[in-house]
């Protein structure tokens, strides 16, 4: 069952257009919300979370609608990407509370914010004062709050923001884990390497609408406006650009770099079967061959541009 249906649904606010009717599933484990800024991002996140109601349409959570719907949103944990706090609270107070608020009593909800605080790493800082943290640390202090209930759903939106490698390798992993144990994740992040160390399934929106939905690599395949760009890094680098620039299937070949081999096709699939024929005939020393443009960066790239047109 999917975990979050969109309808027909569309949100405006005034003249401005939040989402456009758009329909899509999003399915259990961790998905990647991507788009540029304005994209509808945090439009569709207000909405999943309750927060805003939608203009047309129909969003559905767990096969329910989280508009003034308590029991439902109890299942859900939300990060926003703003710093909702009271700074004079210190970081185990403002967590504690939380808890309380979904629901939580006495000794359980102590024992909540306890280990969520723990498993965000802010336990050496959970008496300070909530004003003098680091953006980092306010960044896992609010991802402890999300994490206090339980919840069956995370929607994180920037959740990496302001922190440093190694608190966004320790909430990677954590993240990682949380899906293992059966939690479902939609995090929305600028940074498309982080979401690419998350997971390979993404919804990308862009000016209110979906543009691809999917596995990474899947997408990619569809994108057949696109020639696919192989790389081969390779010992006789020009011996082997010369034999691929006689090949009809491929549409450019450059050596961007001494060892190197860039070309281009929109014939992946004989492309490769073609190129291992071709290594073993001429005895050329290969050390890797591999999709250039299947990166999350890439198709994120090609696809914002395809939807500015």
């Amino acid at each position: 069952m999917a975990v979050i249906e969109l309808i027909q649904l569309s949100k405006w606010y005034g003249e401005v257009i939040g989402l456009n009717n758009v329909t899509a599933e999003i399915g259990p484990g961790i998905t990647g919300l991507l788009g540029p800024n304005g994209a509808g991002k945090s439009t569709l996140m207000g909405l999943a979370t309750g927060q805003l109601g939608p203009s047309k349409g129909a969003i559905r959570v767990f096969g329910g609608s989280p508009w003034d719907n308590p029991r439902l949103l109890s299942r859900i944990g939300y990060c926003p990407e703003g710093d909702p706090f009271w700074s004079n609270l210190t970081g185990h107070q403002f967590v504690l509370f939380l808890a309380k608020v979904s629901g939580l009593h006495g000794g359980a909800a102590r024992r909540a914010a306890t280990q969520a605080i723990e498993r965000t790493g802010m336990s050496p800082h959970a008496g300070r004062a909530i004003r003098g943290y680091s953006k980092g640390m306010r960044q896992r202090i609010k991802i402890a709050q999300t994490l206090v209930h339980s919840p069956e759903l995370l929607i994180l939106d920037e959740p990496f923001t302001g922190t440093d490698p190694i608190a966004r390798h320790e909430l990677t992993h954590l993240f990682r884990e949380l899906a293992a144990q059966g939690t479902n994740i939609l995090v929305s992040s600028h940074v498309l390497h982080e979401v690419e160390a998350l997971t390979r399934q993404i919804l990308m929106i862009d000016h209110g609408r979906i543009v691809a939905q999917g596995d990474v690599q899947d997408v990619r395949r569809t994108m057949l406006d696109r020639p696919h760009v192989i790389r081969v890094r390779v010992d006789q680098p020009r011996k082997l650009a010369s034999r691929l620039a006689g090949w009809e299937m491929v549409t450019g070949v450059s050596v961007p770099e001494p060892d190197t081999v860039l070309f281009e096709t929109r014939s992946p699939e004989a492309a490769y079967e073609r190129l291992t024929t071709l290594i073993l005939e001429d005895g050329l020393t290969v050390r890797e061959v591999a999709a250039a443009d299947e990166s999350l960066e890439a198709v994120f790239g090609y696809l914002t541009q395809r939807s500015a047109k």
